[in-house]
């Protein structure tokens, strides 16, 4: 583990991102004809679960592109004027979207709500630091998402502030969190089955991005690492070298890059190593495009199950049949960035 550890010092960011440099939202303004609770939100996943729990009686709209850098995204000078419209903002938290934030402090209305997921769902003693956010830098690593049964508190989050700041509708809010839940908990009991039929000697991920460490604490899954450059240089012979030892010395079958962003460095570690390379995981990017049923919260996550159990040695029986849609009636209204 010492040879990883030392070649992501220098090959990794902290704070190193989901994607590439950020790119300009679609900022559709949330008008006075909207229905319901105005709604800005920063990564895919978080919209889908806020849509989820309000349905067709909000008005909700993303500002992060999918596909872009979510840690250092800047958004574009009309999100403010989105953000001023807003009748509460939600984001992750963790130090995930700082100049989100702070656009939002500076224009959001008084009685407007902030709501950071990650920083109410758990307390800092539950913290993840590891390769790529390490503990000196201040930042633990964010991607709370990808354990079900986190994101489900985030849900939870979400309905209690949309029942508060819109009574009216908090039935119909707290029925779609129940569907929700229920679907969210069956898909955590799956991924478990599925899990237990990998190897249990093959149950270890070196990703490109830093991702998956909520998702490998909750099914016994060993992250080994992480592979993102912090400029997208190069890395030395003796770096790539070291990471192809560390890869074939802990037996790993395959290694997951992703599916927006293309990595030699990977190709060269898997070809090296004897280890399969898998370019297809996705961080905050929804699968398919928006109104497709994979293109939620659920979908994202059996789809990154797809791809890396069987890549790993098991089987995804368990997933099939999983409904990955909208749990909510009526056609979305949400919209998600491109």
């Amino acid at each position: 583990m010492e040879a990883l550890v030392a070649v992501l010092a220098v090959i990794a960011a902290i704070g190193a991102a989901c994607a590439t440099d950020s790119g300009p939202a679609s900022t559709a303004i949330l008008t006075a004809t909207d229905v319901g609770l105005r709604v800005v939100t920063t990564v895919s996943p978080i919209t889908s679960l806020a849509e989820n729990i309000g349905g067709t009686r909000i008005a909700l709209q993303g500002i992060i592109p999918e596909g872009t850098n979510s840690h250092t995204f800047e958004p574009v000078p009309s999100v403010a004027r989105l953000l001023s419209q807003a009748d509460i903002f939600i984001l992750n938290g963790l130090f995930l979207e700082e100049p989100s934030l702070q656009l939002a402090k500076a224009n959001m209305k008084q009685d407007a709500v902030i709501l950071s997921l990650g920083d109410r769902a758990i307390a800092p003693d539950e913290w993840i630091y590891d390769f790529s956010f390490p503990e000196s830098g201040g930042s633990p690593n964010p991607h709370l998402w990808t354990d079900p049964i986190l994101a489900l508190k985030y849900a939870e989050l979400i309905r209690d502030e949309f029942i508060r700041l819109d009574p009216d509708n908090s039935d119909y809010f707290a029925e779609n969190f129940s569907s929700l839940r229920a679907r969210i908990e069956d898909l955590d009991e799956r991924i478990r089955a599925a899990i237990a039929t990998i190897p249990e000697g093959n149950r270890k991920l070196l990703t490109y991005h830093d991702s998956f460490p909520h998702f490998g604490t909750r099914y016994g899954m060993e992250i080994i690492g992480a592979v993102q450059p912090s400029d997208f240089t190069e890395l030395s012979a003796r770096d790539v070298a070291n990471l192809i030892d560390q890869v074939r010395d802990e037996g790993v079958p395959a290694i997951f890059g992703s599916e927006v962003f293309p990595s030699p460095v990977m190709e060269q570690v898997a070809k090296e190593s004897g280890a399969r390379y898998i370019d297809e995981l996705r961080d905050d990017d929804l699968p398919g495009l928006p109104g497709d049923p994979r293109h939620t919260y659920l979908g994202l996550m059996v789809t990154n199950m797809e791809i890396m159990i069987p890549a790993l040695g098991g089987s995804v029986r368990a997933l099939e049949g999983f409904d990955t849609g909208n749990v909510f009636e009526g056609e979305s209204r949400a919209k998600y960035p491109q």
